[in-house]
């Protein structure tokens, strides 16, 4: 339970440290809102078209009597918007981090940099890193329909699809978004998606305070394109937390001063040397 409020307070920090910081809010804006009006014309088209596809899928259902036909399409309708809505709140952030990602990647590194310690890079070129959140995205939404084929499936066990269900999805939803928003400063730490995966696992309660809230708050339109910036920002602290860099090694003591320092029993320095033919030396 210290892990759920831990998470959330990750999420807290992430919106603060933006807020402090107009630059940094306002560059990541822009991604979210060219993200945001091609998810509305999207969910658009799947509110007005969802009747006719049902239909579609159930013909079999043709011939039942009132009211049971208008019961099991409107439920079935429901469903399909439910996990259109579902896809889109995971899908909305791997495709703006994508659309964003030199943005994203810049704010991660300035995080990172205000925080202390070393700034790790991937080394590997922009087209590079591109492609393998690509890649990692892809794998992420496979999962994430699978889970949603099945959660779809128990949405129509009587009780338990109207209360478990929504729960589950919920957490399904925040656990992979914050493994998309972790990601930005993993990849640079050179984690990989399966170690990503193990990371946020071994802390799921940490995951879940973190991503929970900002799903249900990616469900209010307009949110998410302004929560992206700070959620960017507080994944970044909380991969520190996750997979902290080890502490550079620190430089002996008479490198940093950048002389040689007398040893115990060894040569006088040349500046204490004693004069030729000027009496002893005064600071033997």
């Amino acid at each position: 339970m210290n892990d759920l409020g831990k998470g959330f307070g990750y999420l807290m920090k992430g919106q603060r440290w933006v807020v402090t910081r107009g630059r940094w809010l306002g560059l990541g804006l822009l991604p979210g809102l060219v993200t945001l009006v091609l998810y509305l014309g999207a969910l658009v088209g799947l509110f007005f078209g969802a009747d006719d596809f049902v239909v579609w899928v159930s013909p079999f259902a043709d011939d039942w009597s009132s009211p049971w036909l208008g019961i099991f399409r409107g439920t079935l309708t429901a469903l399909t918007f439910g996990l259109g809505l579902f896809l889109a709140v995971i899908t909305f952030t791997a495709v703006t981090l994508l659309v964003g990602q030199p943005f994203y990647e810049s704010l991660s590194e300035e995080v990172d940099r205000s925080e202390g310690g070393a700034v790790p890079e991937s080394g590997n070129s922009f087209w590079r890193d591109l492609w393998i959140s690509a890649r990692d995205s892809v794998r992420i939404l496979i999962r994430v329909a699978c889970y949603g084929v099945i959660l779809f499936a128990l949405g129509f066990v009587p009780v338990l699809g109207q209360t478990v269900v929504p729960v589950l999805g919920f957490c399904v939803s925040g656990f992979f978004l914050a493994e998309e928003l972790t990601a930005v400063a993993l990849q640079r730490r050179g984690t990989v998606l399966k170690e990503r995966l193990r990371l946020l696992r071994s802390r799921r309660m940490l995951a879940l305070g973190f991503g929970v809230p900002l799903t249900l708050a990616f469900l209010v339109p307009f949110v998410a394109v302004f929560l992206m910036p700070g959620a960017v920002a507080g994944a970044t602290l909380m991969a520190r937390d996750l997979a902290p860099l080890p502490d550079a090694p620190e430089e002996p003591d008479d490198l940093r001063a950048g002389v040689d320092e007398p040893r115990q029993g060894g040569a006088v320095p040349e500046p204490y040397a004693r004069p030729e033919g000027r009496g002893p030396n005064p600071y033997a």
